[in-house]
């Protein structure tokens, strides 16, 4: 760790905008290393508050019975959700779609901290692409599970062209890449009642779980919320 208690990993333009991963110890926790991610010098996630992102990958899964689950993660992000997702025996493959080719860099480098895991299995499979494009297609392949943790919310979006997803045709286009009794979880760090009615327009069951936590970077109680449709 450099004196400066902050160490910059990687720093380059992308077509989102300025990109940086760092790793710094938390002045008010010695002894703590975490490793963040900002976007045009704003916080995006950070490897110590990952419990939503956890919990869309493990809710989903209590959703659906079966074995040789086949999921499709949109967005790698730090790992945290494909983690999850890994830790089931039930989970047969894998498939993370990452829009930024130097997001994938950083898990090729060992970078992140879930690096050596993640790429020590070989249930899993990551390419770059755009999810939401993929999802408004006809598919070529159905899913168990599609878990999305892209945008901040479905009225905030990293690109303009993903608010279609959200949309009731596209959800109707999505749900088309759902195997029978398959789950689509949707991350967001905010509630989104328009959100809400679309799913409960083209989905038979709607699940809706706030995961509220104490964010110390800022000394202040979060709550994220994920969003479950089925049927």
């Amino acid at each position: 760790m450099s004196p400066s208690n902050l160490e910059i990993l990687a720093y380059e333009p992308t077509p989102l905008g300025i990109l940086c991963l760092r790793r710094r110890e938390l002045l008010n926790k010695p002894g703590t290393v975490v490793t963040e991610v900002t976007l045009n010098h704003e916080s995006l996630m950070s490897s110590y508050h990952t419990a939503s992102e956890r919990a869309l990958a493990s809710v989903a899964l209590e959703m659906f019975s079966g074995q040789e689950i086949q999921v499709l993660v949109g967005g790698l992000g730090l790992g945290y959700t494909a983690s999850e997702v890994l830790t089931s025996n039930r989970v047969g493959q894998v498939e993370v779609v990452e829009f930024l080719h130097q997001v994938i860099e950083w898990l090729a480098q060992r970078l992140i901290p879930l690096a050596d895991s993640l790429q020590s299995d070989s249930r899993l499979r990551v390419s770059q692409g755009d999810v939401y494009e993929r999802l408004w297609h006809l598919p070529v392949k159905q899913f168990d599970l599609i878990l999305i943790d892209v945008d901040h919310s479905p009225e905030e979006h990293l690109n303009g062209a993903n608010h279609l997803f959200y949309t009731e045709e596209g959800l109707q286009r999505a749900r088309l890449h759902l195997e029978k009794d398959g789950v689509l979880g949707v991350w967001s760090y905010a509630e989104s009642s328009p959100f809400a009615d679309a799913l409960r327009n083209v989905f038979s069951e709607v699940h809706i779980k706030p995961v509220t936590y104490k964010n110390i970077h800022i000394n202040e109680t979060l709550t994220d919320f994920l969003f479950f449709a089925r049927g």
